[in-house]
């Protein structure tokens, strides 16, 4: 059962293995802490990830919710279920390691299909979003340690930060090659021996 739990699923079970709440809250709550870093986060979609949960008895209904002239809202709880679900996914997820397949290795991988000007404009586009994802990360972690936070709550983030990091670290380095020609680009010419000589075989 805990394989089949999605991320935002681990994440809904996660909250209400901290307190009863109802989805909006949940919601809410997500965003303030910036969850958005680290699941795909849609008001629709957490709606429909927990009535799934509720459907595979993973949270219970325990009550219902009204703010003033605001619709009543359902109140959810985790269950036993739920809360081995989650822990049994979350040891797993720790333990092993995953090809998780993402899209940059494979862009690397087929760059050489564009010419050489227009990759190092393209990374360079990308080191600029990934400083100005450095500095977000790092303003985060800034109110973060100021509001007195326990760090065990997020040092995930500093994960985060190490990732973003050595990422630009390599890309400034890998820009720095191409524009130097110690990573030679591969020119229609070589591209053309390169297809003689594999069809001499």
């Amino acid at each position: 059962m805990a394989a089949q739990l999605t991320p935002l699923a681990i994440t809904v079970l996660a909250l209400l293995n901290e307190r009863d709440m109802h989805p909006y809250e949940m919601y809410q709550l997500l965003v303030q802490r910036r969850s958005d870093r680290l699941v795909k986060l849609r008001p629709g979609s957490l709606y429909h990830t927990v009535d799934r949960l509720e459907r595979d008895a993973m949270v219970t209904v325990v009550g219902t919710q009204r703010d003033g002239n605001r619709p009543e809202r359902t109140l959810y709880a985790v269950a036993d279920e739920g809360r081995a679900a989650l822990k049994a996914r979350i040891a797993e997820m720790l333990e092993t390691s995953v090809r998780e397949f993402p899209q940059f290795p494979l862009a690397l991988a087929e760059a050489h299909n564009l010419d050489r000007d227009t990759v190092v404009e393209l990374l360079r586009g990308r080191i600029a979003l990934q400083e100005q994802e450095l500095d977000e990360l790092d303003a985060i972690r800034a109110v973060l340690v100021a509001e007195g936070k326990p760090r065990v709550f997020w040092f995930g983030l500093d994960y985060l930060r190490t990732a973003t990091r050595t990422e630009l670290d390599w890309l400034r380095a890998t820009v720095a090659e191409i524009d130097s020609g110690e990573l030679p680009w591969l020119t229609r010419e070589l591209h053309n021996q390169m297809l003689i000589q594999q069809a001499r075989g």
